[in-house]
């Protein structure tokens, strides 16, 4: 599988229809959803925009290969897709609480069997 990552916070994912495709809040305005490739790229993201915020987020892991609207990637380096429409469940292949140090640090998504 190959695997990108979105963090999002947990208390807006669960309140979402979960039969429903995934869409972030700022959807509308963006008019994509910022994925990161690469767990450890994934921390070091979180952590630069979302360290000092402290509520509970999930990292969503996706398969690229299940997306069904266009993801492009708009930087040079080819570390972040934005999937440009809503996100099809399908393609969530984990749901994993986005674990933390005390200083509110996230770590890099565990590796999954999906």
């Amino acid at each position: 599988m190959d695997i990108t990552f979105h963090l999002v916070p947990q208390a807006y994912f669960d309140s979402l229809d979960p039969r429903a495709d995934y869409a972030p809040r700022d959807f509308a305005r963006e008019g994509f959803i910022h994925c990161t490739d690469g767990a450890e790229e994934m921390a070091r993201t979180a952590n630069r925009f979302y360290q000092s915020n402290p509520e509970p987020h999930y990292y969503l892991y996706i398969d690229k290969a299940r997306v069904r609207a266009p993801i492009r990637y708009d930087d040079a380096a080819r570390l972040y897709p934005h999937i440009y429409g809503a996100l099809n469940r399908d393609a969530i292949v984990a749901v994993r609480q986005a674990r933390r140090q005390r200083d509110g640090t996230f770590l890099a998504p565990e590796q999954v069997d999906a």
